[in-house]
């Protein structure tokens, strides 16, 4: 029996809508980097590029054909992967992400 979490992740792609949130939750991110960067004159919290990799790597994964499922579970679990290194490094060492 397969388990819904391999189900979800190598699903086919939802299509343009879902990819279009993914990437203008990245570009809000990007925005917001840019912003600090320019407003504070300093390099900000890296934090800020891992959220940016994470929803640009699911937003891909969406816009894929859907002959193209196995790329696109591979590209979610990617991104995945980069969200729960942010977790973690948030939990084990917080002054790298500036917290």
């Amino acid at each position: 029996m397969p388990s819904s979490i391999s189900n979800a992740v190598f699903s086919e792609p939802s299509g343009p809508r879902i990819a279009l949130v993914h990437f203008a939750g990245s570009l809000v991110f990007a925005g917001l980097y840019v912003s600090a960067w320019v407003t504070e004159g300093a390099v900000p919290d890296s934090w800020l590029l891992a959220m940016v990799v994470g929803t640009g790597l699911a937003g891909v994964a969406e816009v894929l054909p859907k002959r193209r499922r196995q790329t696109a579970g591979v590209l979610r679990s990617v991104a995945i992967l980069v969200f729960l290194c942010l977790v973690a490094v948030a939990l084990v060492a917080p002054d790298l992400l500036g917290i």
